[in-house]
């Protein structure tokens, strides 16, 4: 039997955050809010997104004895004036597990990498801070922290997808 892997979200003050188990969705917009319905928190051009604090969780290891390589990226289109920026990044950027602060809609501190737009040739999201930490029993990834940044010429309307993809092994 596989691992099972389901997306969490954590939101709200730092001092007293709420996580959201198996979120249905990573939509961004205004709110700091799991499950984002944008229509409701849209954004205007020249704002930016409330970031994004997620975390790969392995709920049952199964049968595997090691989950790694943990790699992210966006598919799908942003279009004009817009942004995607994250803290995911390569072994010579990564800066390492981010410490949870509240969510912000002004330009992120931690999300300042371009989100890659296809898969990544190596791991850019780290266990227990390092990109080549591994989970051996069920357990967290580092959070990964993404925002939409626009320019007062974006255009709204656009859909894309956060992907993500590790090596299981048995």
């Amino acid at each position: 039997m596989a691992a099972t892997v389901e997306i969490d979200e954590q939101n709200g003050r730092s001092d007293s955050p709420t996580l959201t188990h198996n979120i249905a969705n990573s939509n961004m917009g205004s709110a700091d809010s799991p499950n984002l319905d944008p229509t409701k928190a849209p954004i205007s051009p020249g704002q930016n997104t409330c970031e994004k604090w997620q975390l790969l969780h392995v709920t049952n290891m199964g049968t595997s004895t090691k989950i790694s390589n943990l790699k992210v990226w966006r598919s799908g289109g942003l279009g004009t004036g817009a942004i995607h920026l994250t803290n995911a990044a390569t072994s010579t950027t990564y800066a390492g597990a981010a410490t949870y602060t509240t969510p912000t809609t002004a330009l992120s501190p931690i999300a300042t990498h371009i989100m890659p737009i296809s898969a990544p040739a190596t791991p850019n999201l780290g266990v227990s801070g390092t990109l080549t930490g591994s989970l051996v029993k069920s357990g967290y990834s580092d959070f990964l922290v993404h925002q939409i940044q626009t320019d007062k010429k974006a255009l709204s309307g656009s859909t894309s997808f956060v992907n993500y993809e590790y090596d299981e092994t048995v």
